[in-house]
């Protein structure tokens, strides 16, 4: 079997154990067929019996453990540094026993173990790189003890050397293509695996981030709770007092300021909810449809009227938990549109097979390219504020936390745009839809 039949194998991305654990399965079909072939040629056309017993033998074990490593590789095991190097020891071993058989270190294809060493190398620890070129010596060590010998027939046994080099030839350049080939797609996967690495670190450092600000968020909301519930009282005393009742344009103030500070100690709770430190409450159980509509009514009551232009393409409707986080991370979206666009903004939500679309748009100037490039890193703000950015850092954070994505991208007419995506699957509650 060669490479080009070799069955495919479904590996994770990230994985490069098992995708090195691959390339080395096909390496061994690419010598299971080369020596195959190197038999036909040398038995049958050139007339050098061969003991094909042990040297056939030896390849059918190596098909068992070809077939062993994609059997364990479908089922999803991740493949640890030992592995590795009891796969490399062994094709050593099997190397060796075939040389054994067929002229030992008289052998021209004795220069194969270089092969193995250099995948060991690349592949593995320093201790079990070193025991692969041990596993290599000893073999090489062993091929002096009583090898069989090759018997020549003519033309060849009157210049055994020109055959020799003939094969050495031939060996050089299956070795160099082999390892052109096997270590550029090895440093391939080591690069990703880096970069995978690389990434799971930012996310770390990012979440360290968020943590510190959802500290500083509940301190600062345990601050404020007490001088609203004073506020809250001192204003319904107010309204109470006989010589400001009769006063109207006094009691509309004393309404709208009651309204701001009920707002205010609403955002409070929610920013200890979200935090962990409101016992006792249920999340909220609605659908998609209300979820949103929520969302774009509460925002009209209380900031910019008229201007928010809502836009419902959800279809048959989904039942949902309404998570406070994503509610307030889109809340703020809004309110960036507003501050670069505030005679319009559009918002709209629509089904995509199993995803949830929100979609927030603006006529304001739009991102810069340097912005959409690297949307969602904190402090990576327009606006030319301390602290700006961190609207968009959150929004990324809590949606990726369900599993969905958040793109920016700047719209033709002007503006800019800012898709949230969501699998229903990450907020959905029960499998009943409404219509």
């Amino acid at each position: 079997m060669s490479e080009a039949t070799a069955p495919p194998i479904a590996l994770p991305a990230a994985d490069a154990g098992q995708r090195n654990m691959s390339l080395l399965i096909q390496l061994r079909w690419i010598a299971v067929g080369g020596q195959l072939a190197t038999i036909e040629v040398v038995n049958g056309l050139m007339g050098i019996k061969l003991p094909l017993a042990p040297l056939l033998g030896a390849i059918i074990v190596l098909i068992a453990i070809n077939l062993a490593s994609l059997a364990r590789l479908r089922g999803g095991h991740s493949v640890a540094n030992r592995e590795l190097t009891a796969v490399l020891l062994f094709d050593v071993a099997a190397l060796g026993w075939q040389l054994h058989h067929s002229g030992g270190l008289t052998n021209p294809f004795a220069s194969l173990f270089l092969l193995q060493v250099v995948m060991g190398a690349i592949l593995l620890t320093p201790r079990s790189s070193w025991a692969v070129v041990a596993g290599a010596i000893v073999a090489m060590v062993a091929l002096r003890i009583d090898p069989t010998p090759l018997v020549l027939p003519q033309p060849y046994a009157a210049d055994p050397l020109a055959l020799y080099l003939k094969g050495s030839l031939v060996c050089f350049l299956l070795i160099a293509v082999l390892l052109v080939a096997f270590v550029t797609r090895m440093s391939r996967n080591l690069r990703e695996r880096d970069a995978a690495l690389a990434t799971a670190s930012q996310r770390a450092a990012e979440e360290d981030h968020i943590v510190r600000m959802g500290l500083l968020a509940s301190g600062a909301a345990h601050e404020l709770g007490t001088p609203l519930s004073t506020l809250s009282v001192l204003i319904g005393d107010w309204r109470a007092a006989p010589r400001l009742a009769e006063d109207r344009e006094l009691q509309e103030d004393l309404a709208d300021m009651d309204a701001a500070v009920g707002r205010c100690k609403s955002i409070v709770s929610g920013i200890l909810m979200s935090a962990g430190e409101a016992r006792g409450i249920a999340p909220q159980l609605t659908t998609a449809r209300r979820f949103v509509t929520d969302i774009v009514d509460d925002w009209r009551a209380g900031r910019l009227p008229g201007t928010l232009d809502f836009s419902d393409r959800i279809g048959p409707d989904v039942d949902i938990v309404s998570d406070p986080a994503l509610r307030q991370v889109i809340d703020n979206v809004i309110d960036n549109a507003a501050e670069v666009s505030p005679d319009w903004i559009g918002l709209t939500a629509l089904r995509d097979g199993e995803m949830l679309v929100i979609e927030i748009a603006d006529r304001g100037p739009g991102f810069d390219p340097e912005m959409l490039e690297t949307i969602g890193q904190p402090y990576r703000s327009t606006k030319g504020r301390p602290g700006g950015g961190l609207g968009l850092f959150l929004l990324v954070n809590v949606v990726r936390k369900l599993g969905g994505l958040v793109s920016a991208d700047n719209r033709d007419a002007g503006g800019a745009v800012v898709r949230i995506t969501l699998p229903i699957a990450a907020i959905a509650r029960g499998e009943g839809r409404r219509g």
